[in-house]
């Protein structure tokens, strides 16, 4: 099993790294789990998680840590669709015999076509698009909480907040999403909320989404409100990637399943689901670009 080649796929994204270890024959040989890998975020923790993961991957598969220098590796990696981070990790010198590097977008449309043309569309704490046809790529949105992420989880949970202090201010009418919301905060104060979460990060917005979701199902005008315009936004993304050419969309994510379920009919049969797992997106990129000799 040594002697074939071995094929390293890395999902990095800013809360884990997941590797995928494959050999010549399409065999998953081993798999591994590590931190944070968005260079973004921080440089030097990508770079030790994309190494931890890789080295745990060999090891499930039975290999010596000193076969790292024996992989072709494709990494997908959140926050180098910047520039900036892209020119900073294409200087690493990784321990891999050979790697390219690209987005976590990329190998995640890789996967959930199985290799073939189409486009993602994903939903999960942030929110973004992505389409792969005919060898050209093209991103919509994953520009980063406040300025992106439309109908993304922190989207959800920001726009109940900001509901909430309007309230407050004599600006809106309450709701059933007002009550909610002070009941998970244990306050009615306004003074409280804002100090609780002034510096709330994307993570801690998205903790206020199934709020919004349960009672935009509930019939609360405000939730309901948000959730058109979250439905606005992605049926926009969807038309946009149905112009670039995708025949074949999925949505992906832990919101997924609740947006698809709100679209329009016509944009639902536009609408299908992921082949496979991004890491398998990145095994599939790693073995196009680094062909047996």
């Amino acid at each position: 099993m040594s002697q074939q080649q071995l094929y390293l796929g890395i999902d990095g994204g800013g809360t884990k790294c997941k590797a995928r270890l494959e050999n010549s024959s399409g065999e998953v040989i081993g798999e591994g789990l590590s931190g944070p890998a968005n260079p973004a975020q921080s440089a030097d923790t990508a770079f030790t998680s994309i190494v931890d993961a890789a080295k745990q991957a060999l090891t499930a598969a039975g290999l010596p840590s000193a076969d790292v220098s024996k992989i072709n590796a494709c990494l997908g990696l959140a926050g180098v669709n910047i520039p900036a981070y892209r020119a900073e990790t294409e200087k690493w010198t990784l321990p891999f015999k050979r790697f390219m590097l690209t987005t976590d977008l990329h190998i995640a449309c890789t996967g959930a076509h199985g290799g073939s043309d189409g486009a993602i569309v994903i939903t999960g704490t942030g929110s973004s698009a992505f389409a792969s046809v005919n060898g050209r790529q093209n991103a919509i949105g994953g520009h980063g909480f406040p300025l992106g992420d439309k109908a993304s989880g922190a989207w959800l949970g920001w726009r109940a907040l900001t509901y909430v202090l309007e309230v407050f201010d004599g600006l809106q009418p309450t709701s059933p999403l007002f009550e909610k919301v002070c009941a998970l905060f244990n306050t009615t104060s306004k003074g409280e909320i804002v100090g609780k979460s002034l510096h709330y990060r994307p993570t801690d917005y998205a903790k206020l989404a199934p709020v919004v979701i349960e009672l935009a199902t509930d019939c609360d005008f405000v939730s309901q409100n948000i959730k058109k315009d979250g439905i606005i936004y992605l049926s926009s993304v969807i038309k946009r990637l149905k112009h670039l050419g995708a025949e074949r969309i999925s949505m992906i994510g832990g919101l997924a399943s609740y947006w698809h379920d709100w679209l329009d009919d016509d944009l639902q049969r536009l609408i299908g689901p992921a082949l496979f797992a991004p890491e398998h997106g990145a095994v599939t990129l790693a073995k196009h670009y680094f062909k047996e000799a």
